[in-house]
C-alpha cells in the first residue's frame, strides 16, 4: 500500500501533510489484528480529500473500528475521551489522582495549602516512597492546544511558595518535596526546557518518551468512562459528576447504573466493556 501524505487541516487551522502510517500506528495500539489495520487503513485512504481534517479522519476510522469490536474502538479514542473529561478540569484532577493512586501513591485532591506569601489550593498531593508530589493540572478540551512555558513559569512560583512551609513542619511524613507540571496535551520545547532547568516532573500526553500519559493509561488499564462506546452522554455525565472518572470505578460502583434506570440487559454489555478496558 502506498502510504501517501495529504495535505489536511488541523482543529487550529493549520495546514499540515498527515502521514497514513501515522494512522496505523494509532489503529495498532488499540489491539487490532494487522488485517483490521490494514482493511481500516485502506478504507480512509480512499477518502481522503485535500483540506480533510484530522478529526474527520479519526472519525471515520473510530466509525469503522467500532463495527468490528467496541473494545478496539474505545482505545482508539482515548485522546478524545480525555478531552471529554472536561470543561473545568476537575475530573481530569480526580483522573490522575486515580492513576497515581493505582500506581502506589497516596493521594488528595484539592487540598488547600499556606505558602509562604499565601494560600493555594493544590490539584493533587500525592506520596510515595518518601517523596510529597506537589501537582498542578493544566487541563485543554480542546485539540490543538499546547502547554507553553507560561505554564511551568507559573506553577514552579506556586510550588516554591508553599515548598518551604511544607518541608519546614516539624510532623512531616515525607523528606523531599517535588513539583509536578501535569497536562492533557502536549509541551512546547521551551516548557520542557524551563521545566528540566528548574527540576519540575512534566508529565503530558506523550512525556516522558514511554512513560507519558497515554503509556501509562495503557500499561496500567486505567481507562476514563468516556472511552465508553455504550454510555451516552447523559449517563457519563451523571457519573462524572459523582467523581466515577475510572472504568475501574464503575464496576465497584455498578449501582449507580441502575440509578440511571439501565436495564439490567444493557448493564451487563457495559460493565463487560468495563472489565475488557480493565485487563492490563
Amino acid at each position: 500500500m502506498a502510504h501517501k501524505k495529504i495535505d489536511i487541516t488541523k482543529s487550529t487551522g493549520e495546514k499540515v501533510r498527515f502521514s497514513i502510517d501515522k494512522l496505523q500506528r494509532s489503529l495498532r495500539l488499540s489491539g487490532a489484528s494487522e488485517t483490521t489495520v490494514q482493511e481500516i487503513v485502506k478504507m480512509v485512504q480512499d477518502e481522503l480529500y485535500p483540506g480533510i481534517t484530522t478529526r474527520e479522519i479519526h472519525n471515520r476510522a473510530f466509525a469503522l473500528l467500532k463495527k468490528r469490536k467496541s473494545i478496539y474502538a474505545s482505545k482508539y479514542k482515548l485522546k478524545k475521551a480525555i478531552y471529554e473529561l472536561g470543561p473545568t478540569g476537575f475530573p481530569f484532577e480526580r483522573f490522575l489522582s486515580g492513576i497515581l493512586h493505582y500506581s502506589g501513591y497516596r493521594t488528595k485532591v484539592g487540598e488547600v495549602l499556606q505558602g509562604t506569601c499565601v494560600s493555594h489550593e493544590i490539584d493533587v498531593l500525592a506520596i510515595k516512597n518518601g517523596t510529597l508530589n506537589i501537582i498542578e493540572c493544566k487541563f485543554h478540551s480542546e485539540d490543538g492546544l499546547n502547554c507553553n512555558i507560561k505554564i511551568p513559569l507559573y506553577i514552579n512560583s506556586r510550588y516554591h511558595d508553599v515548598k518551604g512551609p511544607l518541608e519546614a513542619k516539624p510532623d512531616k511524613d515525607f523528606e523531599d518535596t517535588l513539583g509536578w507540571v501535569v497536562t492533557n496535551t502536549r509541551f512546547t520545547m521551551d516548557a520542557i526546557q524551563y521545566g528540566k532547568c528548574m527540576g519540575l516532573y512534566l508529565l503530558s500526553w506523550d512525556y516522558p518518551e514511554g512513560d507519558g500519559l497515554k503509556d501509562r493509561i495503557d500499561r496500567l488499564g486505567l481507562y476514563p468512562i468516556t472511552v465508553s462506546t455504550l454510555l451516552s452522554n447523559r449517563e457519563k455525565d451523571f457519573l462524572l459528576e459523582r467523581d466515577v472518572v475510572l472504568c475501574r470505578q464503575l464496576l465497584h460502583d455498578s449501582f449507580l447504573l441502575d440509578h440511571l434506570g439501565v436495564s439490567n440487559g444493557r448493564k451487563e454489555r457495559i460493565l463487560g466493556e468495563m472489565k475488557s478496558l480493565c485487563v492490563m
